[in-house]
């Protein structure tokens, strides 16, 4: 993994070698932007993943699957930053670009609509946002499995809406399934593994508190 100013000195070589609106330079522009969003550093990396989306769409198209994944990310920064009307817009156009695309069984049509529900539910439509993630949940089940990690991590976010909804007893059992699906098929010490049974535990703690 590169640095933060080794990437500033990849893009800086690429702008001049190739040209701003080369597929490496702009390959190379989102790495710096997410090398600068794992820093926290948004106010940094939106400009670049602007400049992308811009570059992506002159040389594919909106619909084209590396413009849409661009899209998505500036969607993500754009909701982290506040602006979650903003973000919505474009994660939808993500979803459409993406079901027209792939189709609506695709993994990236599911994951778009997956991070879709997340913002819906962050404005405060919940109704609408666990709509999106039992269908998407229904889809991945039935397409990939359920122990599937985008399952799952549906399965995990839905988890949360319904704990933020008062619906704590199915929220639980939903968790529980998650945490013990991935201590079925990862080590005890996995990131994903801990970070599934501290919501566990979390819901526990607050359930009795």
């Amino acid at each position: 993994m590169l640095s933060i100013e080794e990437l500033e000195t990849l893009v800086a070589e690429y702008r001049q070698t190739l040209g701003d609106a080369h597929p490496d330079t702009l390959t190379a522009m989102l790495d710096l932007a997410e090398a600068l969003w794992a820093e926290g550093r948004l106010s940094r990396a939106r400009p670049l993943e602007e400049a992308v989306v811009a570059g992506r769409r002159a040389l594919y198209g909106e619909a084209h699957p590396e413009t849409l994944k661009a899209i998505g990310k500036l969607a993500t920064t754009v909701g982290q930053q506040g602006d979650l009307a903003a973000a919505r817009r474009l994660q939808e156009q993500v979803v459409e670009g993406m079901r027209a695309f792939h189709g609506d069984e695709a993994r990236d049509t599911l994951r778009a609509s997956n991070n879709l529900a997340g913002t819906i539910a962050a404005i405060g439509d919940a109704i609408t946002a666990r709509e999106m993630l039992e269908d998407a949940i229904a889809t991945l089940t039935r397409v990939f499995g359920a122990d599937d990690g985008d399952t799952l991590t549906a399965m995990g976010n839905l988890a949360a809406l319904l704990w933020q909804s008062g619906e704590r007893e199915e929220a639980y059992a939903l968790q529980d399934e998650v945490t013990a699906s991935l201590r079925r098929s990862k080590a005890t010490d996995d990131p994903a593994v801990q970070r599934a049974q501290a919501v566990l535990d979390l819901m526990l703690r607050e359930a009795f508190s």
